[in-house]
């Protein structure tokens, strides 16, 4: 008899510890995390694939990290549900959030935090002849992949100095590591990209070929003056890709976004991982050492996720006291 109710109290036992396990599972978060990033020697791809890394640590979350055009791309596939999580240049967020540009209905994103500034690099080689964007007349250039925050960009400055991106240039649309590739083959004349500081692929073609990236900061106050404040002055330092000088160019701001029906708990979780990791991201790329509570806030034109704001309104004494 007794060991038929030492047998009974240990299934019970068993039972409970099992539903424990259940409900301990289940309590997590986020299972499932798909991020869209960017092309690979990207920044958006080096941080996208940290940042998933940590997610499977945190809450052994099923993850994957998609290899993406970036901005555009990643807008669309977070609309569509295909991914939860994204990287975006805040003027490509800015035009999905209006439904304006290539995006034909408002999508509906937000924000959880803003992170990085991108760098308009227009590279070339040194020992060519082009020295200004309006040296790229005729010329063999990429203007990023289709689907890309770059082409945004690369469209609205070419149109300020008065090219005509169909007609006046032999248009390409690489990727920044094909980009790189096709410069140093001779392939192409010129590349843009947008990215964080240092763009691996722009470094890694600088270790072998000698580059040129033109200035095109005069161009800020013209580009504020259309499309607001979304494109600030930058200058990219001399030292970074073994430069002639120092060059002024524009600056355009991150943004990390997902769909606005998350729930708030998600969004919350996300956020909070997103300084939880700061270091490993600072492992994958130095740009992540950006990343501040006090200014991670400041999506605007994007709206910032409800979850999200109630990470920073709960960290509040943290930002003050500069825990970032």
């Amino acid at each position: 008899m007794k060991s038929v109710q030492a047998t009974a109290v240990l299934a019970v036992l068993i039972l409970t510890g099992l539903a424990g396990l259940a409900r301990g599972a289940s309590s997590a978060p986020v299972s499932r995390l798909v991020i869209a990033t960017g092309g690979e020697g990207g920044v958006y791809h080096a941080l996208g694939t940290a940042f998933a890394g940590a997610a499977r640590r945190r809450w052994a979350a099923d993850t994957a990290v998609l290899t993406t055009a970036a901005s555009v791309e990643n807008l669309r596939l977070i609309a569509d549900g295909r991914a939860h999580l994204g990287f975006a240049t805040v003027d490509s967020a800015a035009l999905a959030v209006r439904g304006e540009g290539p995006f034909v209905q408002a999508l509906p994103i937000v924000a959880l935090a803003g992170l990085y500034d991108d760098y308009l690099q227009i590279v070339v080689s040194a020992d060519g002849p082009i020295q200004a964007i309006a040296d790229l007349r005729d010329r063999r250039v990429s203007t990023g992949s289709a689907g890309s925050g770059t082409e945004i960009v690369a469209a609205r400055v070419m149109e300020a100095a008065g090219l005509d991106l169909d007609r006046e240039i032999d248009r390409h649309r690489l990727s920044a590591s094909a980009s790189a590739a096709a410069l140093g083959r001779g392939e192409i004349d010129a590349f843009f990209f947008t990215g964080g500081l240092p763009t691996p692929a722009v470094a890694e073609l600088s270790r072998r070929h000698q580059i040129r990236i033109l200035p095109v900061g005069q161009m800020v106050g013209g580009l504020q003056a259309r499309y607001g404040e979304v494109y600030q002055p930058r200058s990219i330092p001399a030292n970074l890709y073994s430069l002639a000088g120092e060059v002024t160019t524009v600056g355009i701001a991150n943004v990390l976004v997902v769909r606005a029906d998350m729930s708030a708990a998600e969004a919350q979780a996300l956020t909070a991982l997103l300084f939880e990791a700061k270091t490993t991201l600072n492992a994958a790329h130095a740009e992540a050492r950006r990343l501040d509570h006090r200014t991670a806030l400041v999506t605007f034109p994007v709206p910032l996720h409800p979850g999200a704001a109630k990470y920073y309104q709960e960290s509040k004494v943290m930002a003050a006291g500069s825990a970032s």
